[in-house]
Order: C-alpha cells, then structure tokens, then sequence
C-alpha cells in the first residue's frame, strides 16, 4: 500500500541506527554528520520507479499508434503527449493534496481531502518521513497519469481531441485522486482492509471504467458493426510498434509493482522488490503464452494482437498482489489473465463496445481477477472486502466518468462528424498526417 505510516516509522528507525555509532563523539565538532541510508534509498527507489512508469506513457503512445488505422496515428500521439503533460500540472494544482491531504484535513473524512491546495516539493528533507517528497511527488504522479493513458486507447478514432482533454483534467485532477485516496492516501477502505498493492483496481480498472463510459457514450466507429451483426475488422497500422509498445509497457511495470514496496533502505525490503520483478515477469510471460496458445486452438492461427494484450492481462493481474504468489502462482494468475482477454474482446464486440486496443479487456477485467485473487495469498485480505473495493471504486469513477461524458456530450458534443472519422482524424483534428508519403489505411 501505498500509506505513509509504514515508510515514515522504517525511515526513523533506521536514522536512529545509522546515528547511534555516532553519538559517542558528540562533544567533537569536526565528527561527521550522519547519513541517513533509508532516506537515501528509498528516494532512489521512487525516482527509478517514477521514471520507469513514466517510461509507461511511451510504451502506451507505441501501442495505440500501432493499433489505429494509419489516417488516425498522428491524433493518438498528440492525446499522449497531451494527457500526460495534463496530468503532471492536474495532479500538482489539485490532486496530490486531495489523495493525501495529510495535515491539511479532510473536508468529508476520509472520502474527500482539501481543494486547490498545490504541494510544495522544493523543502528541506524531513528524514522522519523516510523519503523525499519530491520523489513521492513524482512517483505517485506517474500513476495518475497512467490512469487517464487507459482511457485514450479505447476511444480513438472517433472522439474530438479538445473534449477527451477536458475529460482528463477532471479524472486526473478530481476522479483519480479522490478514489486512490480511499485505500493509499488512509481512507475507508484502507480502513476496512481492502488490498491493492499496486493498483489492479485503483488504476488500470478505475482506467477501464472511465473508458467504458465513454464508449458507451461515444458508440462504436462507423463501419465496425454490420447490420447483420458481423464484427468488421479495422486492423491497426504497425505492429512493430504495437508489439514495440507492448515490451516498453512491460519493462515499466517493474517500476510500476516495484517501486509501490515504497522502502528500499534494509535488506528485507530490498528482498521484497526482487520477489516482485520476479512474479511481475512471470504474470506477464504466462500471459503472453496462455494467449498464444489459445488464438492457436480457437482460430487455428496465432493472433499476434491478442498475445500482446495477454501480456498486459498478465501483469494487469499480477499488480493488485505480486509480493505474496510464489513463481507459480504469479504463473497461473497472469495465465488466467491471458485467458480472460481471449475471452473479452470478442464479448465485448458481441456488446457492440467498441474498443479499439482491448483496454477494457485488459485494465478493467483483468483488473477484476487481479483485485479478487489477492486473499488466496495475502494474509489479512478477504473476498467480501475485495470485491468491497472494487464495487465501490468501479461505481464512483463509473458514475462521474458518464455524467462528466454526458455533459460535455450536450455542451458541445465529443464525437467528430462522420465526413472526418471517415477521412480520419488526424487530417481534420490537426491537419497533418503520421505518413504523409503512403495512402491512407
């Protein structure tokens, strides 16, 4: 989790270790001062682990610019780069204090913390604390920002840039914060023992449900549903870089479970991060594989696009609990991750949700399985808690991600008119196209 209390009592008790060989010499002034080890690395751990997940938002770039028909790659960069860039300035204005409002108080206990109060990061250090608070600053960021990459995938090619931007300044800056509040910022379902180490639920199915809402309300791309009720494939552009995309994302992951230990500074911590790259590894090959064979068996040829997302399934699944599975349980959970996209992609079209890189599949119900087989490790977590958490997170982002998409539908709607989605959007959202030199797919 990621709770202050656990970090702050491992940072002092370790500055009281480091500073105890050094109490003998305090009567001479030339005696060095101590250093405090744990502040030390487990600022380092938040920094290496920030800027892994930030390397996230490139592998998220990557995929949906291999998965979108080429007259639409150039629109799906520049969302990218925007809700990122977004979120670094939604997260520092609102955010941050409302995920973790600390001494500033809550303003409905333990559901919703201060409004509009940016948190200073260039302080002195507080070595009780046990890390910087510039490194937590970012880190936690990071994963904000990922939220909101989620959603983008799902609506592309249909949806006008400016509305999606304001969709996520309100979840990056409001939405977000607020849910993650609940369990890592002290809040009542941390209270009541609800378990998601990494974020399962509280980012890649908070993600799927803000998605979901907006594909309802979107509808699907012209063309994709026939009046017959065939599925009408709209292949993506480049697999290179979908597949590029794919192992950028998967090597951010590390970054992503690992640095949510949140202590780096004594051996069993250390220990705890390696176990975690290990089973976050694991969930994500098994992934792959039960999706590779699968596509084999039902399709009789391998479905390359569903082996990716069964990648992502199995690391999706794996984040809600991969300190406690041993190799093979990281193994079958992120297996049956694999097998749950498969699966879900197909239902979905049968739904007529139209979801143009498998993001609700992946985030949303992976994040499900990933949330609900926690206790079958963990010690302390139970089912009727867990789905507890996942109710309660799924319902509010849910809920405010349609009423947001539902307001700006009727201010001025969020869907590009049909003569653009058919000439794509990047030559009618932005005038300029990905490749310029080829026809358009």
């Amino acid at each position: 989790m990621k709770l202050r209390t656990s970090l702050a009592a491992t940072g002092a008790m370790t500055a009281l270790a480091v500073a105890l060989p050094s109490l003998g010499f305090a009567q001479d002034a030339e005696a060095p001062a101590a250093v405090d080890n744990a502040f030390i690395f487990n600022t380092l751990l938040f920094l290496i682990g920030g800027f892994l997940v930030f390397w996230m938002a490139a592998g998220f770039a990557m995929l949906e610019a291999g998965l979108v028909r080429s007259k639409n790659v150039t629109t799906q960069l520049t969302k990218n780069i925007a809700l990122f860039s977004l979120a670094s300035i939604m997260f520092w204005l609102i955010g941050y204090k409302l995920m973790y409002p600390g001494d500033g108080g809550w303003l409905i206990e333990g559901y919703l913390g201060p409004l509009f109060s940016p948190y200073p990061v260039n302080v002195e250090p507080d070595l009780a604390t046990g890390y910087s608070v510039a490194s937590d600053f970012f880190f936690q960021l990071m994963f904000c920002a990922t939220t909101a990459s989620i959603v983008s995938g799902t609506l592309a090619e249909r949806i006008k840039l400016w509305p999606f931007l304001i969709f996520v300044i309100v979840l990056t800056g409001i939405i977000y914060p607020i849910e993650a509040s609940w369990q890592w910022g002290g809040g009542w379902l941390s209270e009541a023992g609800f378990s998601d180490f990494a974020g399962s639920t509280l980012v890649h199915a908070a993600g799927g449900f803000a998605a979901l809402a907006g594909a309802i309300i979107l509808g699907p791309r012209i063309g994709k549903y026939a009046k017959d009720g065939r599925v009408v494939p709209m292949p993506g552009s480049n697999l290179a870089l979908a597949t590029l995309g794919t192992f950028i994302l998967w090597m951010g992951w590390f970054g992503f479970n690992g640095g949510s230990e949140l202590a780096l500074g004594a051996e069993a911590s250390a220990n705890n991060v390696s176990i975690i790259f290990a089973n976050t590894n694991m969930a994500a090959a098994a992934g792959a594989v039960a999706a590779l064979i699968l596509t084999q068996i039902l399709y009789k040829k391998v479905d390359l696009t569903m082996v990716l997302n069964g990648a992502l399934a199995g690391l999706v699944s794996i984040t809600a609990g991969p300190l406690d599975p041993s190799l093979f349980g990281s193994l079958w959970i992120g297996a049956i991750g694999g097998v749950i996209v498969v699966f879900a992609v197909p239902a979905l079209d049968r739904m007529k949700i139209d979801d143009v890189v498998g993001a609700i599949p992946v985030h949303l119900i992976a994040g499900f399985w990933g949330t609900m087989v926690v206790p079958v490790y963990t010690d302390g977590a139970s089912f009727g808690r867990q789905l507890l958490g996942f109710i309660a997170i799924g319902a509010f982002v849910f809920i405010a991600s349609l009423v947001l998409w539902l307001i700006l539908k009727m201010l001025g709607g969020i869907r590009v008119s049909e003569e653009a989605e058919i000439n794509g959007l990047d030559t009618s959202e932005l005038g300029m196209e990905a490749y310029p030199e080829f026809s358009r797919g």
